[in-house]
């Protein structure tokens, strides 16, 4: 199956993002990236972790996401901190977010700290194993979500 991904880089567009605080002044590209998020088949978010939460630019996206876009979307949750301290997050902070938009949250999240990179790439075995864990965990929902689609399609 042909896979087609988008990835926002929130370093990007932070400038546009920041600027706004409604929809209808953001910028044509960061519009773009929100309605790519809206219309996924899956999700894999990730933020960086600061003072036990996600990053707020991260919530400012998604408070521009529309309350009802992510309703059974499967997403897959990660997360990146100095520590292991911050391993929490995903489970108390990340996933309630995702929860308020009724989205799917795959029951196997991603943490990974400092240590298990080196020069900005993934150098640990134990986080390989996670990745690919998740991964295989997350195929079973994406295959849910294209043959939800295909079936809304063919009803149509």
């Amino acid at each position: 199956m042909p896979i087609d991904s988008h990835i926002v880089e929130l370093s990007d567009i932070a400038p546009r993002l920041t600027a706004t605080l409604d929809r209808a002044e953001l910028s044509p590209d960061v519009q773009a990236h929100i309605h790519a998020i809206e219309s996924a088949d899956l999700l894999v978010v990730a933020s960086p972790v600061y003072r036990a939460s996600y990053a707020g630019l991260f919530k400012h996206l998604f408070d521009l996401v529309h309350h009802e876009a992510l309703i059974d979307v499967p997403v897959l949750l990660a997360a990146t901190g100095g520590s292991e301290r911050h391993a929490l997050v995903i489970d108390h902070q990340l996933r309630p977010l995702f929860s308020f938009f009724q989205a799917r949250t795959l029951p196997v999240g991603v943490y990974a700290s400092e240590r298990d990179f080196d020069a900005y790439a993934v150098a640990s075995d134990a986080l390989h194993e996670r990745i690919a864990l998740a991964v295989s965990r997350a195929l079973p929902s994406l295959h849910f979500a294209v043959s939800a689609d295909e079936s809304a399609t063919l009803a149509a």
